[in-house]
């Protein structure tokens, strides 16, 4: 017998219902009403809640994010439960994101280049001038793709006069598409992609000191929020972290460093985890997060704002939390694999038991 459960918002008793099957985010998506979420494999935490009552199950992805959680936290990953009975959760609502409708549309590439040795900048501008992508800095898309495989990529710009979307795109060795961009794709061609995508969006209704984290192409994101602020003409300090590998993985630095010039509080650093790389090139040297906690210590009175690979992500979540961050000011967005990449990882894991 496959019932029809209904979950319940705690802090605002809205509800909505859940179909059989279906997880929570997918039934609050359907009814409209936005909850926190990234990379909808189970795998970044994004989409963390507590459970108030009721239980969930996990049929498709464990709950890799929750791994290290007390079970006593009654925490439960909206984009992989599935309700076994009513629930109430308490979980924060991004109203923001739901006057927004996501839409399918075509666009062209109207500009490509390259923003390092294995980024590449990519320009998509609708191909109709009627159907155009609305988005709030910090979402992403989906490149839509055959056999219903999608990419996800953050747009790296606030919506623009003319509807072009800026991506950045990591050149994967063996990534099909990541490497059918560097190579085929070409200006003129079309894609179809869906948007927009993902809460990582500006709170603006918060006057604290912002810090940003990025790490790599995670920088995307966090361009898009940033130049938003800017163009707010915000008084609100920002104190800006760019952290990679090497120099050339920070492939926008002038542009960054060139924003302390435009705000009225802004601070840059670049951080690179190689001595030598970040020795010729006056960065700072380390993990980008231990720089953000040698500078600010305790983040109580901070908003943070981070988005990179899913190992940054960890860290940060657990230390800037340590650091006195209230939980429910850290927004972020993890992307490492697509989703149907990511089911194949976790296929052949599958049997291996997961550490907590």
């Amino acid at each position: 017998m496959h019932h029809v459960f209904t979950v319940t918002i705690q802090s605002t008793g809205r509800h909505f219902t859940a179909a059989p099957g279906e997880t929570v985010l997918e039934a609050a998506q359907r009814a409209g009403i936005a909850l926190p979420y990234s990379c909808r494999a189970g795998v970044c935490g994004s989409c963390k809640a507590t459970l108030v009552e009721g239980h969930c199950e996990y049929p498709r992805n464990p709950p890799l994010a929750l791994s290290g959680t007390a079970p006593s936290q009654h925490a439960v990953l909206l984009c992989q439960a599935v309700p076994g009975s009513d629930l109430v959760i308490e979980a924060r609502e991004v109203t923001s994101v739901e006057d927004i409708a996501r839409r399918q549309l075509d666009v062209a590439v109207s500009r490509k280049w390259m923003l390092a040795p294995d980024v590449i900048g990519l320009h998509l501008k609708p191909v109709s001038q009627d159907v155009r992508l609305n988005w709030l800095p910090g979402q992403y898309l989906d490149v839509l793709l055959d056999e219903g495989r999608r990419r996800p990529f953050s747009i790296a710009n606030h919506p623009q006069a003319d509807g072009t979307i800026e991506l950045h795109v990591r050149h994967v060795a063996g990534g099909g598409f990541t490497s059918w961009v560097a190579d085929t794709l070409k200006v003129g061609d079309r894609l179809r992609i869906e948007g927009p995508l993902g809460t990582f969006v500006p709170r603006e209704d918060s006057e604290r000191p912002m810090v940003f984290m990025a790490g790599g192409t995670g920088f995307a994101p966090v361009k898009a929020i940033v130049e938003h602020f800017l163009s707010l003409g915000t008084r609100r300090p920002m104190r800006v972290y760019w952290g990679a590998r090497s120099a050339a993985d920070l492939y926008l630095r002038g542009m960054a460093e060139s924003w302390t010039g435009k705000a009225h509080d802004l601070a840059f650093q670049a951080v690179i985890s190689d001595p030598e790389q970040a020795a010729s090139h006056g960065a700072r040297v380390g993990l980008v997060h231990e720089a953000v906690l040698e500078d600010q210590p305790d983040l109580a009175a901070y908003d943070v704002y981070m988005s990179g690979p899913p190992a940054m992500i960890d860290a940060g979540r657990k230390l800037f939390v340590n650091a006195n961050l209230p939980e429910d000011r850290l927004y972020y967005d993890s992307f490492d694999y697509a989703p149907d990449v990511l089911a194949q990882i976790l296929g052949s894991r599958a049997g291996i038991a997961i550490e907590t």
